[in-house]
């Protein structure tokens, strides 16, 4: 098939988390050639007479939607997914309302709460309604991923929530939220579509290895895209649970496939959970949009069910097409 690889238009002084789009580009279009698909690639631009600009010159069956962020910021990436639907071309991943309904981490929490789902308590400015002042709150990002502002600082008492949030504001921009910390396990679970329904890939627990005592579990911006940090280090990526603890991984992928279906995802994503203090799932968030690299969790977790990246990657194109 002719394939169009649309990704972020990246700058060069762009931070690793964005400069990990093009690395991406680079293997997803390795694995498309090695399938014997014609590849093309191209930077996706915000304005609709660009984009059917590439499409008239390329004319893909398909596109390979590998847009992350647009003008830097995570959260317009629904625009590319937006603006696809419009032209009438298949695309790969999300469409654009599930990727926004999902990429709005509080706005996700109220619907997973009022559907009955376990998410972590959390609040939002600027009254910060429902905040225990005694409690511990990870202050993140509303609507942007890649772990962006998420440091040891960034956990704080109830008392402290506003001034982090605020901090975090002017640092980063946009919107910033409370959710309750549990020190528990946590585990990032890939699905993928299989004949249009999840099929929920070997699960990996993130494990904090040589931690010091008393410090937050977190994995924060350092431990994804600090390669001097020994953060990065130190969290690892381990599986198993699959077979070790049959009920936790049953509830799990339980959890992952009933958030598929409520939120209508497509093509490929990752839920995030933490164990609350009687270990229990917490769905932390959905990522209707994970990191594709080929050392990333989706792959990794793709290599532990059999499949190799090129596998994985002609299977997220033959859902698209499907």
């Amino acid at each position: 098939m002719k394939v169009l690889v649309l990704h972020s238009d990246v700058p060069p002084d762009a931070p690793a988390d964005e400069q990990d789009t093009l690395w991406t580009v680079d293997a997803v279009k390795e694995a498309l050639l090695s399938r014997g698909h014609d590849v093309a690639c191209a930077a996706f631009a915000p304005q609709p007479a660009h984009l059917r600009g590439l499409l008239a010159a390329h004319k893909p069956d398909i596109v390979f939607n590998l847009t992350e962020s647009v003008f830097g910021l995570g959260q317009f990436a629904i625009v590319a997914a937006q603006m696809l639907e419009m032209c009438g071309v298949p695309f790969t991943g999300n469409p654009g309302g599930a990727m926004a309904l999902a990429g709005d981490k509080p706005l996700t929490k109220s619907f997973l709460r009022t559907l009955g789902l376990p998410t972590a308590d959390w609040c939002v400015g600027p009254d910060w309604r429902g905040l225990d002042a005694e409690r511990t709150y990870v202050v993140k990002h509303a609507t942007e991923d890649a772990s962006i502002g998420l440091e040891d600082a960034a956990v704080v008492p109830g008392s402290g929530v506003a001034a982090r949030a605020a901090v975090s504001a002017a640092r980063h921009g946009g919107r910033w939220f409370a959710e309750a910390y549990l020190p528990g396990r946590e585990f990032n679970v890939s699905a993928i579509e299989v004949d249009g329904k999840p099929r929920v890939l070997p699960i990996p627990e993130m494990r904090f290895e040589n931690w010091a005592e008393g410090r937050v579990k977190l994995v924060g911006y350092a431990a994804k895209w600090d390669e001097e940090s020994s953060d990065l280090v130190n969290t690892a990526r381990a599986f198993g649970i699959d077979q070790k603890d049959t009920a936790l991984a049953g509830a799990l992928r339980q959890l992952v496939e009933k958030c598929w279906t409520l939120f209508g995802l497509r093509g490929f994503a990752r839920v995030d959970f933490r164990l609350d203090d009687q270990e229990r799932p917490m769905i932390l968030e959905l990522n209707p949009n994970p990191c594709l690299e080929s050392g990333a969790g989706l792959a990794a977790a793709a290599a532990q069910a059999g499949l190799s990246y090129a596998d994985l990657v002609e299977t997220i194109l033959r859902s698209a097409i499907r």
